[in-house]
C-alpha cells in the first residue's frame, strides 16, 4: 500500500486540535445547533420505548456528581449515561445521516459529549469545536472504510461511532496530542456491530449506538489517565483498516480538505431507514397529489440505488414481526405511505394489515443506473404506481428531501415540552441557541435532567 511516515491518527489529531469555534463559519455553528436539537429531541421522544427503558436499567446512579440521563433525575456514571442517551437518540430510527460513511454520527457524538461535559469544566465553544471534530473524523474515516459490501455485514455506525465520539471527547476535554492519539487507538479496538439484526428486526441495532458511546467515553477517560494505544491502530498492518480490507483507502483520508463533513449530514423527514427515506417521500407525494385507492393498485415499481437494494433489511417482503423490520423495508414503507398518506411512529403498528401485505406483494424494487451513479452525493428514488384501470402515477426525487432546520427545531421543542414542560423546553432551546457563548457546556445536560420527585 501507499504509506506515509506519519500514522493517520496523528494527522487526524493535528487537524482536530486546530479547530476553534470562533474560527468556524456561522453556517457550521448553526449546523451544530441543529444536530444537537435532533439528538436531544429524538431522545426525549423515545424515552418510554422498550429499548430506551432497557438501556436505562444498566445505568448506575451516583450519590454525588455525575452525568445526566435525559429525562431522568439524579446523576449517573458518565459511560452509563452516554450509553442510555445514545440508545434513546437512536430509538425512532429518525436520527441524522451522513451518507458518505453510511453512518448516524450524532447519536454517538452528542451523548458522549454531553456525558463528558459534566466530568470537568469545559465551555460551550469547546463543545461546538468537539462536535465538528467528531463528525469530521467519523465522516472521513467512514468514507474510506465503508461501502455497500462492508455494510452487508458490519454496522457502519458501530465502526465509525467510537472513533468519531472518542476524537470529539478528547478534543472537548483538551487532551494533549499524544492522549488524543491514544483515545483514537483505544476506540479503534472498540469498533463493533453486525447487521444481522436487519434480517430479523433485532433490537441490537439500538444498542450499537449505546456501546459506541460508552466505549468512546472509556477510550477518552483511559487516555486522560495516561493509557497508551498504538498510534497506527487505524492504518497499521494489523489495524482496523486491514481488518476491513480497506488499509489502502485510509492513505487518502484528509480531514477538512473539502470543507466540513458535518455540512454533509442531513436530518430525516420520516422515522425509517436512510435507504427507505426517498422512496417513502416519493410515495407520499403520489398519495398527496393523486390519492390512488390503495385497494385498486395493480403494481408498484420502486426505482432505487444499488446501495439501497443491497443494504440488509431494505429488500424485505415480510412477514414482519417487529416494527424495526417495517422501518427497514422499502416495500413496507412505500406501501404504508401510499395507503395512509402519512409516515409516523404509528405507521409501524400495522405490520399484519392485509391491505399492506397485498401492496407489499405487488411491489418490485428495480436498481436505477442513473440514481446509482449519483450516489452517495445524491440519494434519489422513483415510485411508479399503476392502478387496475390503467392509470399510472409516478414521482421521482433526484435526492432525499431533508427535514429542514425549522422542522428539526420544532420537533425538538415539542418533544422537550412533552417530556418536561414548556418552561423547560424554552430553557433547553435557549442554551442550544447560544451554545458557542456558554461559559459552561454542562448547562446543556443539566437542563435535560429531570427534577427530583
Amino acid at each position: 500500500m501507499t504509506t506515509t511516515a506519519t500514522p493517520l491518527a496523528h494527522r487526524l489529531v493535528d487537524a482536530s486540535l486546530a479547530v476553534r469555534a470562533d474560527a468556524l463559519p456561522a453556517a457550521i455553528v448553526d449546523k451544530v445547533r441543529v444536530c444537537l436539537q435532533d439528538a436531544i429531541g429524538c431522545a426525549c421522544e423515545t424515552h418510554d420505548l422498550p429499548w430506551s427503558r432497557q438501556a436505562r436499567t444498566l445505568a448506575r446512579p451516583l450519590a454525588g456528581d455525575g452525568a445526566t440521563v435525559i429525562g431522568e433525575a439524579g446523576a449517573w456514571a458518565p459511560g452509563d449515561a452516554a450509553f442510555a442517551n445514545a440508545v434513546m437518540a437512536h430509538g425512532l430510527v429518525r436520527e441524522d445521516m451522513h451518507a458518505g460513511s453510511i453512518s448516524h454520527l450524532g447519536i454517538v457524538v452528542v451523548p458522549t459529549l454531553l456525558a463528558l461535559a459534566e466530568t470537568r469544566p469545559v465551555t460551550g465553544a469547546d463543545l461546538v469545536a468537539a462536535m465538528v471534530v467528531g463528525y469530521e473524523v467519523g465522516g472521513a474515516l467512514g468514507r474510506a472504510l465503508l461501502d455497500a459490501d462492508r455494510a452487508r455485514i458490519h454496522r457502519p455506525t458501530g465502526v465509525t461511532g467510537p472513533l468519531a465520539a472518542a476524537a470529539a471527547g478528547a478534543r472537548l476535554l483538551g487532551l494533549d496530542a499524544a492522549a488524543c492519539v491514544s483515545a483514537l487507538g483505544l476506540a479503534a479496538n472498540a469498533c463493533a456491530g453486525f447487521n444481522q439484526w436487519a434480517h430479523t428486526g433485532g433490537s441490537e441495532m439500538f444498542f450499537h449506538a449505546g456501546n459506541a458511546a460508552r466505549n468512546a467515553v472509556a477510550a477518552v477517560e483511559l487516555a486522560a489517565a495516561g493509557a497508551y494505544a498504538s498510534p497506527d491502530a487505524l492504518d497499521g498492518e494489523a489495524g482496523l483498516g486491514a481488518a476491513l480490507g480497506k488499509r489502502e483507502a485510509l492513505a487518502g483520508v484528509a480531514p477538512f480538505a473539502d470543507g466540513y463533513e458535518i455540512a454533509q449530514v442531513y436530518h430525516k423527514a420520516v422515522p425509517a431507514c436512510n435507504y427507505a427515506q426517498t422512496p417513502a417521500l416519493a410515495a407520499l407525494e403520489i398519495a398527496r397529489d393523486a390519492a390512488p385507492d390503495a385497494n385498486a393498485i395493480e403494481s408498484i415499481e420502486v426505482r432505487i440505488t444499488d446501495a439501497a437494494l443491497r443494504y440488509p433489511g431494505c429488500d424485505a417482503r415480510g412477514p414482519y414481526r417487529h416494527a424495526l423490520q417495517g422501518k427497514m423495508s422499502i416495500q413496507y414503507t412505500v406501501a404504508v405511505a401510499l395507503a395512509s398518506g402519512a409516515l409516523e411512529e404509528a405507521s409501524y403498528a400495522r405490520l399484519d394489515d392485509p391491505l399492506l401485505a397485498n401492496l407489499v406483494g405487488r411491489t418490485t424494487l428495480v436498481v436505477d443506473a442513473a440514481l446509482s451513479a449519483a450516489y452517495p452525493a445524491r440519494q434519489g428514488a422513483e415510485v411508479i404506481v399503476t392502478t387496475r384501470d390503467g392509470q399510472r402515477h409516478r414521482a421521482r426525487l433526484d435526492d432525499v428531501l431533508h427535514a429542514t432546520p425549522a422542522l428539526v427545531t420544532a420537533r425538538c421543542r415539542a418533544a422537550l415540552a412533552a417530556r418536561f414542560d414548556d418552561a423547560r423546553a424554552a430553557t433547553v432551546m435557549d442554551v442550544v441557541d447560544a451554545i458557542e457563548r456558554r461559559p459552561d457546556a454542562a448547562a446543556l445536560p443539566h437542563a435535560l435532567r429531570a427534577s427530583p420527585p
